[in-house]
């Protein structure tokens, strides 16, 4: 049992420590790491569950401005691409937070094809990374069901 512990502590250190490599994450989700407890064992889960649903609410906003046969409101998609960043930041998003950068100077340059592009990046990039916080949730479960802790990934 203390091998397979230890072997699935390796592999979450591991697969944590490229998520910061790979630059999917930075120092901020380090921070939110920090104030889970025993208290709130799922306080990261539920902070990522509700950044995840805030972008898919502000992605659709931001589609459907972009839709707009005629003129687009940059502005308004400025303010979702604005929101989009700080929620992203808060929780250590790097990769999305960037194109975040990126796609609100588009907005201020109204450079419509600009900010489809950026737009469909940042669908992608969300995607990929809940789909990577969640293999890396899978591997704390796997860790506390074989009786471990979870280790602590500093960056």
């Amino acid at each position: 049992m203390d091998a397979l512990v230890a072997q699935l502590q390796m592999q979450y250190r591991n697969y944590t420590a490229s998520l910061y490599q790979q630059g999917f994450l930075d120092d901020q989700f380090t921070e939110l790491k920090k104030l889970q407890d025993d208290a709130s064992p799922d306080f990261v889960a539920e902070v990522l569950s509700l950044f995840f649903e805030d972008c898919v609410k502000l992605i659709g906003n931001m589609a459907r401005a972009l839709d707009q046969t005629g003129t687009v409101d940059f502005s308004q998609v400025g303010a979702s691409v604005h929101q989009l960043k700080g929620s992203s930041s808060s929780v250590g998003a790097k990769r999305v937070k960037g194109l975040c950068v990126t796609f609100k100077e588009y907005c201020e340059a109204n450079n419509y094809e600009g900010c489809v592009r950026c737009l469909q990046q940042i669908d992608i990039e969300y995607k990929a990374l809940k789909t990577k916080l969640q293999d890396m949730f899978n591997l704390e479960k796997q860790i506390v069901q074989a009786g471990g802790k979870v280790p602590q990934v500093d960056n």
